[in-house]
């Protein structure tokens, strides 16, 4: 499903056309090419419907408003900066998969009545790693830029060492899917891209050469909190839909073949 688009980002659009068949062409061949066109249909992956989340708790989502509001999600992405309990109450009430990324004011352990975690419960850490998932292809990498002491913070060198970390699963991905990936999940935001100038929300360069060379259909971050009606949410960068997740968003995702 198209994306709308904003006047600040421009999405480009194709339309592939229908294949045609040779009405000349002997029963045979014509009940073959209809067998080849019914197995490519059922290879190709089927359209996602993805809650993202990061840095705010939104109370009409932490509520049992979430499951009639987002009966048709998939799966949900979890973008950083957010309890580890409010994560799990979410893919409890949705039953759906969870991935996510941690922030930079994510805890190690985080404490509750309900006792200890080190990460939301039923998740799937994506921090430099690849996951295949109903057709979709994903990766992340965790934390923003060091600005004080504390976890899940990183110079740029170091975050070009957790894009590296990803290339051996991304390699394995083009052999066997055709393609690199779809979805690349990180709480901070690529440089020059929903970026800010303070050094706590500078971009990433790493990110930005990792989705202009792997090409990735989107790219979903934090880390960018929103205060204007006016801010850029979403931005095409070449191949890639850059989303800004901060507080929710639904996406449909469409995938490639």
């Amino acid at each position: 499903m198209p994306i709308p688009a904003t006047p600040n980002d421009p999405v480009s659009t194709s339309t592939a056309e229908s294949p045609q068949v040779d009405r000349n062409l002997q029963p045979g061949y014509k009940h073959y090419t209809n067998a080849f066109n019914q197995r490519s249909s059922i290879s190709m992956p089927q359209p996602l419907r993805a809650l993202s989340l990061s840095d705010v708790i939104v109370q009409f989502i932490y509520s049992p408003h979430v499951r009639q509001r987002f009966n048709s999600v998939d799966l949900v992405i979890g973008c950083g900066d957010l309890p580890y309990y409010y994560l799990e109450y979410v893919i409890s009430m949705l039953d759906v998969p969870l991935f996510y990324v941690r922030g930079n004011h994510d805890k190690p352990v985080e404490y509750s009545l309900s006792g200890q975690r080190q990460g939301p419960i039923g998740g799937i850490d994506l921090h430099r790693r690849t996951i295949a998932h109903k057709g979709a292809l994903l990766a992340g990498v965790e934390g923003s830029l060091r600005y004080r002491p504390g976890e899940y913070q990183y110079s740029q060198g170091e975050m070009w060492g957790h894009v590296i970390s990803l290339f051996p699963g991304l390699l394995k991905n083009k052999l066997k899917y055709g393609r690199y990936l779809d979805i690349f999940v990180t709480h901070a935001p690529s440089q020059g891209i929903h970026d800010c100038s303070d050094l706590a929300h500078q971009g990433i360069n790493a990110f930005r050469w990792f989705v202009d060379v792997f090409k990735p259909k989107y790219h979903i971050h934090g880390h960018i909190h929103i205060y204007r009606p006016d801010a850029v949410m979403e931005t095409q960068f070449n191949n890639t839909l850059v989303i800004n997740t901060f507080g929710h968003r639904e996406t449909v995702l469409e995938l490639e073949s």
